[in-house]
């Protein structure tokens, strides 16, 4: 699984609990060389306190103890939590991924010691090797060695014991973290809206209550959604709803159940709205050992299959009945009482046999891939150095007869073989329904391995929908999870019913797989028949890992029309194994619904998208190729394409990792997108700063054009004022007065002394400033004032003429404002007059008696 990518880098050197170097292993190189120091006590130490940054939530360390892990003769110190075994090298202080694996994905773990025989002339005994053997589900063989005599190998033995397989399934680390941020929606509400798209009525939004009160039975003109086995009394490993034709009541379905093991009954798993062809799926029909057994119920739902044909078209579809299995098994299950139909009991329908293998067949070969992959890879499980390890330029080591020979091994896994029957099968089904429009039932012995592989695949090759992130998922979900799967039994997780539970204990003295190769390495004792025999008996086997593998095989084939990528398979598939999430807990819905596993555990999907989320539409898990519209309806590849090949991300990322990285030319597209972003990024960055810049710039025009507008308008105001200055210059110099300016800007005005003048002077001034005002139109009001009145003539003049002034010198001096004569105050304000009404006054009007 992958990492937390914030946690990738931190360090572990400067943690105050360093290993002393009494715990550290002599030698480097390969372990052959390495030299054991003896220590009578087991040194403890307390965890590291740079560890807490390496774990995730909630996970607690368990035990630990000092080895190498002798795939990349690396030393440090192996921790188990409760959730993985973690290896962290000594020399970069870092997770090694290939010594760090989640318990749940685990499949077996041995002890082994192995005892050396000294060389020639040497007479000390040499210390036996301690090592721990453990086989992933992921394809990885791992070896840790230990020091002789530290009981380092027993602590870590037997917290695997404990915690690899725990005795309660609410022990598993998944109940410990909760649902955190990546809390499940519910699957039942999912569920419905895939069997609302598929009978084309999407614009129904669900909700919790719909689902409880059962109100979402809705129907097209052929199907109908029922909830016949909402409280799973019916089927136990069915969904709680199921897609049925219309023309079927629920009495006839309850009967029909009967005759299908399990009451697995023909239910719909898929069906085209436009035509109405359908996928349907079942178990296989209970015929007896004499293999005459009917039921009118079974003939009639499986007849409800074949509607009318569309298009005009008349007459009823053609029904194929597929069977996953080989002949010879479905005959062989009659003394079970199982079997397989008889075309002549069911109308227009044709019985084909695809001939897959049963589980036991897939684990054998998984093993056989995985010990072969081990034994060629470059980082052998041995410490051997293989071929390519040696110096080899291929597998093989380059040279025909052993090129001939690993593949000659290769071929005997027989892994490839199944793929491709699984694929063939697959196709053959989806050509049916697109090109005949035919409905096709497919079944195997209890319809919840071959059958949903088959019927899986098929709808993924029919649909485009299932063909991106979101539609894999209800993919996933409703033909893996809903239709009852057992995940705890095939892939070895823990159940309700305990079955499952307990961890097979194997030998202390189980040997490495047999190879001439790894014999160079010591005398080993044969494999304990017990341990053989209690791995082949359970119930173990790579069934969902096999059809990701074909749907990998899909994706090399059609680049284009797949949403997501292999990394995102990759990541997919450690999720499911890690048993981190609760998704794939238990064997059915039934089991997940009934003890909360989807509101106590984390959902893998909101990890999944969480993931895209934070790395954009540059992530890992988005297909670079990805083009619907090239591939907007079926994919029908023909036979001679199906020839499926290793999937290098997953089989070979641990043995030759090299090898497992994504193509040249898908590397470098990838590469070119980064540079793309990085260069989109920098233009966005760029224009936005071009943008601020012209805003910035049109905004400092317009204060500049603000500014130009109020420096003419300044300026025409200065010139007013100047005019009107001279005006006022002319017309107080015109009454004999002469100005002086002095450096404060004070004003001073010297009246000159011959008074007589001054009516007749303010006359001519009038008169002057009038013609001075005609020509420069500009209005002017003057007023002489003065500091005292005794210095002033204009103001003794005034009080020497003024009507006001009593006769007789009573009432002081001038009455202005008060007085009579200030009526023109409108029109002599200041220093400055109105000069249209100063125009019409004589000095006369208003201040003087007439003559």
């Amino acid at each position: 699984m992958a990492m937390p990518r914030n946690r990738r880098t931190t360090s572990l050197r400067d943690s105050d609990s360093r290993l002393g170097e009494s715990d550290k292993i002599e030698g480097t190189g390969s372990w052959d060389a390495i030299e054991w120091t003896k220590i009578d006590q087991p040194v403890s130490r307390p965890v590291p306190h740079g560890l807490s940054d390496f774990l995730f939530e909630a996970e607690e360390v368990i035990a630990e103890g000092y080895g190498v892990l002798v795939n990349t003769d690396e030393a440090g110190t192996l921790f188990v939590t409760n959730f993985r075994l973690l290896f962290l090298s000594e020399g970069s202080r870092d997770i090694i991924a290939l010594g760090t694996i989640p318990l749940a994905t685990i499949e077996k773990f041995n002890k082994i010691v192995i005892k050396q025989q000294p060389a020639p002339r040497q007479s000390d005994k040499i210390p036996s090797r301690r090592l721990l053997q453990i086989y992933g589900k992921d394809m990885r063989i791992i070896i840790f060695a230990f020091r002789s005599r530290t009981k380092q190998r027993r602590a870590v033995f037997e917290a695997l014991l404990r915690w690899a397989r725990p005795p309660r399934l609410w022990d598993l680390y998944t109940f410990s973290s909760g649902p955190s941020r990546f809390s499940n929606t519910s699957p039942r509400i999912r569920l419905v809206n895939e069997y609302l798209r598929l009978i084309g009525m999407r614009s129904h939004d669900l909700s919790p209550t719909a689902i409880e009160d059962g109100s979402f039975t809705f129907s097209n003109d052929w199907w109908r959604i029922s909830d016949i086995n909402a409280n799973y009394d019916m089927c136990p490993t069915y969904p709680f709803s199921l897609l049925l034709p219309k023309s079927i009541r629920d009495e006839d379905v309850l009967q029909a159940c009967k005759f299908r093991a399990r009451c697995r009954l023909p239910a719909i798993s898929w069906c085209d709205a436009r035509t109405g062809a359908v996928l349907a799926r079942s178990s296989q029909p209970l015929v007896g050992l004499m293999m005459n057994m009917r039921s009118n119920a079974d003939e009639n739902l499986v007849g409800a299959l074949c509607t009318q044909l569309s298009g005009g078209k008349k007459g009823r579809r053609k029904l194929y009945i597929a069977d996953a299995r080989p002949r010879k098994n479905a005959l062989a299950n009659g003394a079970m009482g199982g079997g397989s139909e008889s075309s002549s009991n069911y109308f227009q329908s044709e019985i084909v046999f695809f001939g897959i293998d049963n589980i036991h067949a897939m684990r054998e070969s998984l093993v056989r891939l995985r010990d072969y992959l081990d034994t060629y890879g470059t980082k052998s499980s041995d410490g051997m150095s293989s071929f390519l390890r040696n110096g080899g330029w291929t597998w093989g080591g380059g040279n025909l007869s052993s090129m001939s020979a690993s593949v000659s091994t290769l071929g005997d896994s027989g892994w490839l073989i199944h793929i491709q029957n699984v694929l063939a099968g697959s196709a053959w089904i989806a050509a049916r329904v697109a090109i005949e429009s035919a409905s096709v039932l497919v079944h195997c012995s209890d319809g919840w391995d071959r059958t949903t592989q088959l019927v899986a695949l098929a709808s993924l090759l029919l649909d485009p929908y299932y063909r991106t992130i979101k539609g894999f998922q209800a993919l996933v979900e409703k033909d893996w999870l809903a239709f009852g799967h057992p995940f705890s039994d095939r892939a070895g997780m823990g159940s309700l019913s305990g079955s499952a539970m307990e961890l097979p204990r194997q030998s202390s003295s189980t040997n490495f797989p047999s190879s001439p190769m790894r014999q160079t390495t010591g005398s080993f004792p044969p494999q304990s028949p017990a341990a053989n025999q209690t791995q082949a008996s359970n119930n173990y086997s790579p069934i969902f890992l096999q059809w990701v593998d074909c749907v990998s095989q899909l994706l090399r084939m059609y680049p284009f029309a797949f949403e997501f990528s292999s990394a995102f398979l990759v990541d997919f598939l450690d999720c499911m194994l890690s048993c981190r999430f609760g998704n794939f807990l238990c064997n059915n819905e039934k089991e997940r619904e009934q003890f909360g596993v989807s509101e106590a555990c984390g959902c893998m999907w909101m990890y999944l998208d969480d993931l895209r989320t934070s790395g954009g539409n540059s992530h890992v898990h988005y297909n670079l190729f990805y083009d619907p519209s090239k591939h907007d309806g079926p994919l029908l590849p023909p036979a001679a394409a199906l020839a499926p090949t290793l999937w290098p991300q997953f089989h070979l990322r641990w043995s030759c990792p090299s090898e497992a990285q994504a193509g040249e030319v898908e590397a470098q597209c990838r590469n070119l997108v980064d540079k793309i972003s990085q260069l989109q990024k920098a233009k966005d960055v760029a224009e936005r700063k071009a943008r601020e810049t012209i805003a910035t710039m049109e905004s400092v025009k317009a204060e500049i054009r603000t500014e130009k507008q109020s420096t003419a308008s300044a300026t025409i105001l200065a010139r007013k004022a100047t005019r009107e200055n001279d005006m006022i210059k002319r017309a107080i110099q015109s009454l004999g007065c002469r100005i002086h300016v002095s450096g404060t800007d004070d004003c001073t005005i010297d009246i000159e002394s011959n008074l007589i003048d001054i009516p007749q002077r303010i006359t001519t001034s009038s008169s002057s400033i009038r013609e001075e005002t005609e020509k420069t139109n500009m209005p002017l009001s003057v007023t002489i004032t003065a500091d005292s009145d005794e210095v002033n003539p204009i103001l003794r003049v005034c009080e020497s003429l003024c009507p006001q002034r009593t006769r007789d010198g009573e009432g002081g001096g001038c009455k202005w404002p008060d007085a009579g004569c200030a009526q023109l105050e409108s029109q002599f304000v200041g220093l400055r007059a109105n000069y249209d009404a100063f125009d019409r006054l004589s000095i006369y009007d208003g201040y003087f008696e007439p003559k």
